[in-house]
C-alpha cells in the first residue's frame, strides 16, 4: 500500500499520512458496513483520494498540482496485484539508492518496507529515537532534493544497484542475528519479497538462503546469556524444516547459474548445518569467496575452517598475516588457535585483547569463560 502511494504521490511523508488517514477511516466505517471485498484496493483508493483532497486544499503546494488531473483510481485497477508488486520493487530501489548514506538506506528500508516504527528502528540500532528520526528525515529530503527516481533502474545500472539492495538487507539480518529486536526475521521477509519480485536473480536467492539457514539455528545459539559455539549447539533446537527450505532456495540459486558471494556463503551455511561438517570443503569455498571479495574477514573464516579440518598451525600462520587488529574475532580466533597449539600465555593475551573489544554481554561472558579455562 505504501509503495503504491509513494509511486503515486512521489513523497514519502505524504504517502504515510494518506495511509494513516485511510486506516483511520476503515477503523471507523468497517465495523458498521463490513469489510469490503478487496480491502487493499479500498485502502489504496481511499488514501489516494484523501491525498488529492489535501493537495487541493494546500494552495502553497501548487507545484504539485500536476497530480490533480490523474484519473481517479478504481477498484478494478487492483484486482491484479502485479501493479503493487512492481511498485514495491521500485520502492526497494528508491530506499537503497547509492546517493543515500548507508545508515539512511537501512533506516528507510525498515520504515517503508518493513513497517517498523521509528522508535523500533532506533532501539534495534542502539540510538535514540530523535537520532533515528533525523536519519529518516535526511534520507527523505535527499530523495526529494536530488530527484531520485521512483523506478527500477535501467539494465546497465541494475547490477550495481542490486548489490546495494542485497547489502542493505544482509546488514539488517546481521544486526538481527546478534539478538536485536526481530530484525533477522524482518530481513528474511524482505529477502522473500525481493525473490518474488526478481525470481531470476541468483544472488537474491543466494542471500535468502544465506539468511534462512543460520536463522534456523537461532534457538540453539544461546543458553541463557551464554553464547554457544556451532559444534556445541543442541541440534534438536534447530528448525530443520527451515534449513530444508533454505537449501531448496540455494538449489534454485545454483540452477540459475549463481556463483556470486551470497550463493557461496549460503553453500557454506548449508555445509555447516550438515550432521557431519566437511571442513575441507568449507575451507575450499572460503578460498573461492576470498578470491571473489578480497575480504580479510573471509580469509579469517577460511583459517578457522582449516583449523577445524585438522591443521591449527597452518591456520595460525594464515591468521597472523592478516591486518585485523581492531576486529574482535581476529583476536578470539588467534586465542583459540594458540590454545590448541599449547601456547597458553599467548592465548590468554589474545583472549584479553578480544575481551577489550567485545561489546555484547554474551560475547564478553564467552571470552571470560575461555580465559578461565586456559
Amino acid at each position: 500500500m505504501l509503495a503504491s502511494l509513494v509511486g503515486f504521490l512521489g513523497d514519502f511523508d505524504r504517502a504515510e499520512e494518506a495511509a494513516q488517514e485511510a486506516f483511520a477511516i476503515a477503523a471507523e466505517r468497517w465495523p458498521a458496513s463490513g469489510v469490503p471485498p478487496n480491502p487493499g484496493a479500498w485502502l489504496v483508493t481511499t488514501a489516494r483520494n484523501r491525498a488529492i483532497d489535501r493537495i487541493r486544499r494546500e494552495r502553497t503546494l501548487a507545484g504539485k498540482i500536476h497530480l490533480l488531473p490523474a484519473p481517479e483510481p478504481v477498484m478494478d485497477e487492483f484486482d491484479d496485484d502485479t501493479v503493487i508488486k512492481d511498485e514495491r520493487l521500485e520502492l526497494i530501489f528508491t530506499c537503497c539508492h547509492p546517493a543515500l548514506p548507508l545508515d539512511g538506506q537501512v533506516a528507510l528500508t525498515l520504515r517503508a518496507l518493513g513497517g517498523l516504527e521509528t522508535a523500533e528502528i532506533a532501539r534495534a540500532f542502539l540510538v535514540c529515537e530523535e537520532t533515528m528520526k533525523r536519519r529518516l528525515t535526511r534520507a527523505k529530503a535527499k530523495i526529494k532534493a536530488t530527484g531520485i527516481p521512483f523506478a527500477v533502474p535501467g539494465a546497465h545500472l541494475l547490477p550495481d544497484r542490486l548489490d546495494a539492495v542485497l547489502a542493505v538487507i544482509y546488514l539488517i539480518f546481521n544486526e538481527g542475528y546478534s539478538g536485536r529486536i526481530d530484525l533477522a526475521a524482518e530481513a528474511i521477509r524482505l529477502g522473500r519479497v525481493l525473490v518474488t519480485l526478481m525470481p531470476d536473480e541468483p544472488e537474491a536467492h543466494g542471500l535468502l538462503a544465506l539468511m534462512m539457514i543460520p536463522h534456523a539455528r537461532r534457538r540453539a545459539r544461546f543458553s541463557g546469556e551464554d553464547l554457544v559455539l556451532l559444534e556445541d549447539q543442541d541440534r534438536s533446537l534447530w528448525d530443520h524444516a527451515q534449513i530444508a527450505a533454505g537449501r531448496a532456495v540455494l538449489d534454485r540459486a545454483v540452477a540459475l547459474g549463481g556463483r556470486g558471494a551470497y550463493v557461496i556463503q549460503a553453500a557454506i551455511a548449508s555445509l555447516q548445518a550438515a550432521e557431519r561438517i566437511d571442513w575441507p570443503q568449507v575451507a575450499g569455498l572460503y578460498r573461492r569467496l576470498a578470491e571473489l571479495t578480497g575480504s580479510l574477514v573471509v580469509e579469517l573464516n577460511r583459517a578457522v575452517a582449516v583449523a577445524q579440518a585438522g591443521d591449527p598451525a597452518a591456520a595460525l600462520s594464515a591468521v597472523d598475516r592478516l591486518d585485523l587488529d581492531g576486529y574482535l574475532y581476529f583476536h578470539s580466533t588467534r586465542g583459540e588457535l594458540l590454545r590448541r597449539l599449547g601456547r597458553d600465555a599467548e592465548a590468554r593475551a589474545a583472549y584479553r585483547r578480544a575481551l577489550e573489544l567485545a561489546i555484547s554481554t554474551p560475547e564478553r561472558r564467552f571470552l571470560a569463560r575461555q580465559l578461565e579455562e586456559i
